[in-house]
């Protein structure tokens, strides 16, 4: 069996581990909640953003490894939560800082875990753990006590399922409403497990955005008579969502649609196409993107387990927009005739950084040509 735990020179206190289905254990030191979680295991290439990672509703039961060595070090600012519960499954790191030099701190990132039942692990090899994931892809992981058998610890792991329900847990499960000063459009937004940025983002440009919970249907949100729909990001297999699949099939061509992340593959389902599970998915705030329309490219940041199939696409009236240039994959579709877009990438964490917000803008310009048109 491999072990990735650091040698025993350096005086860390062992007191957890993190077992892996695949037989691998590494051994290290605890942070957050003291829980016992077992969840996917995944990495993010970010440098910084932290606290935007633990929040973020699509890590719901996922354990994130990131590979940026130092974190913690400018604690947890009020203002910079993705959501008001954070859902993550567990945060796992090489150095971990509990005493954070920023003015804007009001806690530390451990005690924000604690709060929210999230455990962490610190003093691991994660060069070592990122790349048996990137190697081997995603799986299943146990953060436990250093106590626990490599034998105990995969009997745990083979009789814990990953829940399929993430969205029903992160969504909403009532109307939301958030006005800017001036209204000037109406949007609908299907929440999915949304980031709190986005919803900043549509309303800094006039937009009055009524918040829905993910299974709400299409005759609900014409009721609500808005000027365009969005489809938010989210965790888990886009397919295990069939209601909000339904209901973006029933409301295409009849208001312009935006759909992010989750959102992207959500419409690429309703008009017929596939979807597959990445190896090891795409997180982190590095990824360039080329935009075929104009040649361009774009930094982005991503956070997504699965990608809508190509060659699938060919049988619906979406054409890829966008592709990722380290592996191709599809990162935009649109259909011009029904005024729909989307992407598989986040324009809302500006990591360029503001090489997307354009989509939001280009978002607005439909809304103003269907009002034109009506």
């Amino acid at each position: 069996m491999n072990s990735g735990s650091p040698k025993r020179s350096d005086n860390m206190n062992y007191n957890r581990k993190l077992i892996t289905e695949d037989g691998a254990e590494y051994y290290g030191c605890g942070f957050g909640d003291s829980c016992d979680k077992v969840c996917e295991i995944v990495f993010n290439t970010s440098m910084a953003g932290y606290q935007e990672i633990i929040s973020d509703p699509s890590y719901t039961y996922q354990a994130v490894v990131m590979t940026y060595t130092l974190i913690g070090n400018y604690g947890m600012a009020d203002d910079d939560y993705e959501t008001d519960r954070p859902t993550i499954g567990a945060l796992i790191v090489r150095n971990y800082n509990d005493c954070p030099s920023n003015f804007r701190s009001t806690a530390t990132l451990s005690e924000v875990m604690k709060k929210y039942g999230i455990p962490g692990i610190y003093g691991i090899d994660t060069r070592k753990l990122a790349r048996s994931i990137r190697d081997s892809g995603s799986r299943k992981a146990l953060i436990t006590d250093a106590g626990v058998t490599l034998e105990e610890g995969l009997r745990i792991l083979s009789q814990t399922d990953i829940p399929k329900n993430a969205v029903s847990t992160v969504s909403g499960s009532g109307i939301k409403m958030y006005s800017p000063d001036k209204t000037q459009y109406r949007v609908v937004a299907i929440d999915c497990g949304m980031k709190k940025n986005i919803v900043r983002s549509l309303v800094s440009l006039g937009c009055e955005v009524t918040v829905v919970p993910w299974n709400t249907t299409a005759q609900s949100i014409s009721e609500l008579n808005p000027d365009g729909v969005f489809i938010s990001n989210g965790p888990g297999d886009p397919e295990d969502v069939p209601e909000t699949i339904a209901a973006v099939k029933d409301i295409i061509g009849r208001y312009p649609v935006f759909g992010i992340c989750l959102g992207h593959q959500i419409i690429s389902l309703a008009y017929g196409a596939k979807t597959y599970k990445l190896k090891f998915g795409h997180r982190g705030g590095n990824h360039p993107v080329k935009n075929l329309k104009n040649g361009k490219i774009e930094i982005t940041s991503q956070n997504h387990s699965y990608a809508v199939d190509e060659e699938s696409l060919k049988s619906t009236p979406l054409t890829v927009t966008h592709i990722n240039l380290l592996d191709n994959t599809v990162e935009g579709v649109e259909c011009e005739k029904d005024r729909v877009f989307s992407v598989q990438y986040h324009p809302e964490s500006a990591p360029g950084p503001q090489d997307s917000f354009y989509l939001f803008d280009r978002f607005i310009n439909l809304m103003e040509e269907n009002r034109a048109d009506a």
